[in-house]
């Protein structure tokens, strides 16, 4: 099963998107009210999707999505109850696969999921799976290991049941041949443009339809309302400057979690590799079995020649070159037969064949690290780091609810707060009512959404009172008040004039274009071609980047039966383009490797069609309630 996974990770990346990104897209707040059937908001079979489910995913995602979008994420949007709708079938889909997978026992194994925990880059030291970094990246996102452990087999699970789905998602050659035959059709083309400098001295838009248009379209000259702000951050890494570790705390640290600082034995070997699949016929491996025991043999007749016989006959490429060696490894960093049998040898003795998934080995150890515990200087500062660290957090966690309290109690001013805490007050610009953060920089300041809102709030704008402190990210609160605000306000016309005017020109003009572009055309079609076009040019849908959107789809679009033929279409902002096709030659043959890539292409898309058709099967196979009224409830 798991063969399916790697063979499909990126087809498999693509389901579990579909899966589970829909918890990103909407709100969650509207759950909190008045669900009307209880507190599941879906039932799956016999399983409950419960409220606090969808807020947990919900409020990790939303934080993905809010980076991502920067300043075009606004939740309100989404506040709908068909958006809801499909936050619920993005869960129900999720535990559908679950419920299935549990059915036919699919499930991550301990091994599997040490495989992928230990090869995770930002886990590793030197190369090397690091339990200490393993430790303090899960107390950096406030996880448990056993939380993040369950979490990440149950999305091993989801990989296996949709890995073996998205294995049905073929395309055969031929299909893709021709796709790809169209997408490389060339077509010679010569093109003349009308633009919109031609008839410009035509069109003279006065001050009256200036106006005309300023008063119909009031709302696009709406100056926003504004704020300025003040505003203090409390946070753990604000404190963690404040915290200080004395020498005697770290070396007492350092004391008591030896066990974290050993550096495990280390062994250097050379190898031999004679190669065959271990699903290779029985004939094969006998083959090369019987090629490694000659090796072995030719080796045990000259052992000063190893590296000499490895760069000859080893079909390891990534050591060949280097008389086999592999350089110095610990426990862990080889498949396990191949690791037994170095860490079983003494240093300079020569093993027998020794048979992996890779194929049969003749392995010499060429050198022994003993193990060791790392120095006390050479860990001083990561200690000291990680003590300041927890030191934060504990701090953070004791003044979060004092520091909420006081910025409600003593509404009038941060400054009691940041006193208090020894913050800065910090301010801000113009702020727009509506703008949100542009991008995660700013998920500290009022330019985040949350605090943003909170600001144009009547507490805020009218009582002139404290926005209370609002979470903006993990061991993050902002509190903030509003110092000078503009309300709402509609641009003079004599400010808009110069800019409505030259716009209306635009539009005259593009009209203009047009009229005299589709006459034009109508001559040319015929028959009447008297126009000075440009030198022919080779096109295909491959390069049609070089033109406009509108150019390439009216030139791939035209009937190419009868040549030359010719199409027009208007070019916004350009003017009006016509296009004369002279020539079209499409490849009888096409190379097997771009053939290749466009079949795993259209297999990623066969492939999510497969999985709706799955999950809409599953919906069948086991009843799905929905919690309706919690779709159709109001934020309160």
């Amino acid at each position: 099963m798991f063969d399916a996974v790697r063979n499909n990770k990126r087809v498999v990346q693509a389901f579990l998107v579909l899966i589970t990104l829909p918890f990103a897209f909407f709100g969650v707040e509207s759950y909190v009210r008045n669900a009307g059937g209880g507190d599941d908001v879906a039932k799956v079979g016999k399983t409950k999707i419960s409220l606090q489910e969808f807020q947990r995913a919900y409020r990790e995602q939303q934080e993905r999505l809010r980076g991502t979008l920067g300043a075009n994420f606004d939740a309100k949007m989404f506040d709908t109850p068909e958006a809801r709708l499909s936050v619920v079938n993005g869960l129900i889909d999720q535990r559908l696969l679950l419920v299935e997978a549990a059915k036919n026992h699919l499930y991550a194994s301990d091994a599997q999921l040490a495989q992928v925990i230990t090869r995770i880059p930002a886990l590793q030291e030197n190369g090397k799976f690091s339990q200490a970094k393993y430790e303090e990246a899960l107390r950096a996102q406030n996880l448990t290991v056993a939380g993040f452990e369950a979490q990440l087999r149950q999305d091993l699970t989801l990989q296996q049941i949709v890995g073996a789905v998205a294995d049905s998602g073929l395309v055969a050659k031929a299909q893709a041949a021709q796709v790809l035959r169209i997408q490389l059709e060339n077509r010679e083309v010569a093109s003349y443009l009308i633009n919109l400098a031609s008839v410009a001295s035509k069109i003279k838009v006065d001050d009256a339809a200036a106006r005309q248009y300023y008063d119909s379209n009031a709302a696009q000259f709406q100056l926003p309302e504004q704020v300025k702000a003040e505003y203090v951050v409390l946070s753990a890494d604000a404190l963690k400057g404040q915290s200080s570790v004395s020498d005697a705390d770290v070396k007492a640290w350092y004391d008591s979690h030896q066990d974290r600082y050993q550096q495990p034995e280390e062994r250097r070997a050379s190898h031999i590799l004679v190669m065959v699949d271990a699903a290779a016929p029985a004939a094969d491996k006998d083959k090369a079995k019987a090629k490694a025991q000659a090796l072995l043999a030719e080796v045990k007749a000259n052992p000063g020649k190893f590296a000499e016989i490895a760069k000859k006959d080893s079909q390891d490429p990534g050591s060949a070159a280097n008389g086999g060696d592999l350089g110095f490894f610990a426990k862990g960093a080889m498949v396990k037969p191949f690791e037994d049998a170095v860490f079983s040898l003494k240093e300079g003795e020569v093993s027998g064949v020794v048979q992996s998934d890779f194929g049969y080995h003749i392995i010499k150890l060429t050198g022994i690290k003993p193990g060791k515990v790392k120095s006390f200087e050479s860990v001083k500062g990561e200690i000291e780091a990680e003590l300041k660290a927890q030191s934060a957090g504990r701090k953070y966690a004791e003044a979060a609810e004092n520091f909420s309290n006081l910025v409600y109690e003593q509404s009038d001013s941060l400054k009691p707060a940041a006193d208090k805490y020894k913050l800065a007050i910090q301010t801000t610009g113009w702020l727009s009512k509506g703008a949100a953060a542009a991008g995660a920089a700013q998920a500290a300041t009022p330019a985040n959404p949350k605090v943003l809102e909170a600001l144009f709030s009547n507490d805020a704008l009218k009582d002139k009172r404290n926005t209370a402190a609002i979470e903006v990210a993990p061991n993050t609160l902002v509190a903030a008040r509003v110092v000078e605000h503009k309300p709402a306000a509609q641009r003079p016309f004599d400010e808009v004039k110069a800019a409505i005017v030259e716009r209306l020109t635009r539009q005259e003009e593009q009209k203009l274009v047009k009229q005299e572009g589709d006459a034009q055309l109508a001559k040319l079609q015929s028959g009447d071609d008297k126009v000075a076009w440009s030198p022919v040019k080779s096109v295909s849908r491959m390069t049609a980047a070089q033109l406009s959107r509108e150019a390439a789809q009216a030139i791939f679009k035209a009937d190419v039966k009868k040549l030359p033929a010719y199409v027009g279409v208007e070019l916004p902002g350009n003017g009006y383009g016509l296009f004369k096709i002279t020539k079209v030659e499409r490849p009888e043959k096409v190379e097997d490797a771009q053939v290749k890539g466009l079949q795993e292409q259209y297999a990623q898309f066969a492939a999510q069609q497969d999985t709706a058709a799955y999950l809409s099967a599953l919906r069948k196979k086991y009843s799905v309630e929905i919690n309706k009224s919690a779709l159709e409830t109001k934020e309160r």
